[in-house]
């Protein structure tokens, strides 16, 4: 079993359209590598920083990132059927199966599933955002009072007959109060 610790710069494509791990930032690997009968088995973390925007508000968003991973290189020549991997038959799950290239194995694959997985689907700046207002745009957080008078347009007829009755009413409100004195009598 050996250790190793490495700080590289990330690959390019790490992540999502809204949140991902800028290319060339750095990524911190911790990774554990064991020799088994099949090749070599990696498992590690990956830390890294993120950055997108809030799905809600648009705003800025920089979060930190740990995800596990591991995978098994086979060796060039292991017979995958033997150890209960995939069978002759399946060239398909063959060439899926990570494999080492003399000493060396291609980690970028698996790191970028491992980040990927990792991500927040619908990232946000906090957990409260109230978003944004659908009129005008208007960040809700900063100002949570905010709003519009909207007016149905179904109900828009009916506003300006309201308009016309409390204007007729403070004309004859001195008629109406007669009117009902004279019922009550």
């Amino acid at each position: 079993m050996r250790k190793v610790s490495r700080s590289l710069p990330a690959p390019e494509g790490l992540g999502i359209e809204v949140i991902g791990v800028p290319e060339g930032s750095v990524v911190e690997l911790d990774l554990r590598l064991e020799s088994v009968v099949e090749g070599v088995l990696v498992t590690g973390t990956v830390e890294a920083g993120l950055k997108g925007e809030c799905v809600r508000c648009l705003e800025p968003v920089e979060q930190e990132l740990e995800a596990e991973f591991q995978e098994l290189y086979y060796y060039p020549d292991a017979d995958m059927n033997r150890y209960g991997g995939a069978t002759k038959d399946s060239d398909e799950a063959d060439e899926e199966a990570s494999r080492l290239e003399g000493d060396l194995f291609d980690l970028e694959p698996v790191l970028r599933d491992a980040v990927v997985l990792a991500l927040p689907l619908q990232p946000v700046c906090q957990e409260d955002c109230l978003g944004l207002c659908s009129e005008c745009g208007a960040r809700l957080t900063d100002d949570p009072d905010h709003h519009h008078d909207a007016v149905d347009p179904r109900w828009a007829a009916l506003q300006g007959l309201s308009a016309l009755a409390s204007e007729a009413g403070s004309e004859d409100s001195g008629t109406r109060e007669g009117a009902a004195e004279n019922q009550e009598k």
